[in-house]
């Protein structure tokens, strides 16, 4: 796998992945129903179209050249001190090989003025706190509107110094 940009032409696999991935991840935690209708708002491809044009961002994807087997999303908030991890998710079935660490190093190579990065996550996503928390990040905090403004999914916000 190699970490790049991501474009135009990823976005249907994207939005394919982070429906596999959430469905694999939260459908034990919401049942599918639910899962199935945030990732239709919050995946469609007009929403990651936006991502994509989103002006202090970073949107990228691991490929090995036939798939995509990770993406990961940022962009520089609070006149860019901080950096907001608003996704990255590893299919299942590649998850384990190192994907999502490529992932978060570059997305913190991305921002070398940055002094923080911080993201919410879900707290019965324990394999994603494992991640997180073997990769420098602390509790700053929790948020009840995790992902979206009026989203009602709690969740805890990590946070890691960069400087």
């Amino acid at each position: 796998m190699f970490v790049r940009t991501a474009s135009k032409r990823d976005l249907d696999a994207i939005r394919t992945l982070l429906g596999e991935t959430w469905h694999a991840t939260y459908d034990p935690i919401y049942g599918p129903e639910r899962v199935a209708a945030i990732t239709a708002e919050w995946h469609s491809l007009a929403s990651l179209q936006t991502q994509l044009e989103r002006p202090h961002s970073e949107f990228l994807v691991a490929d090995d050249g036939t798939a995509i087997g990770g993406m990961a999303f940022a962009s520089a908030i609070d006149e860019g001190k901080t950096v907001m991890l608003h996704q990255l998710y590893v299919r299942p079935s590649t998850q384990g090989r190192g994907i999502g660490g490529m992932l978060l190093d570059e997305i913190v190579d991305s921002f070398s003025e940055a002094e923080r990065i911080r993201l919410e996550v879900e707290e019965a996503n324990v394999r994603a706190i494992a991640f997180y928390r073997a990769a420098g990040f602390v509790q700053a905090g929790r948020t009840a509107n995790c992902g979206r403004e009026q989203s009602g999914i709690p969740a805890l916000v990590l946070e890691r110094r960069l400087a």
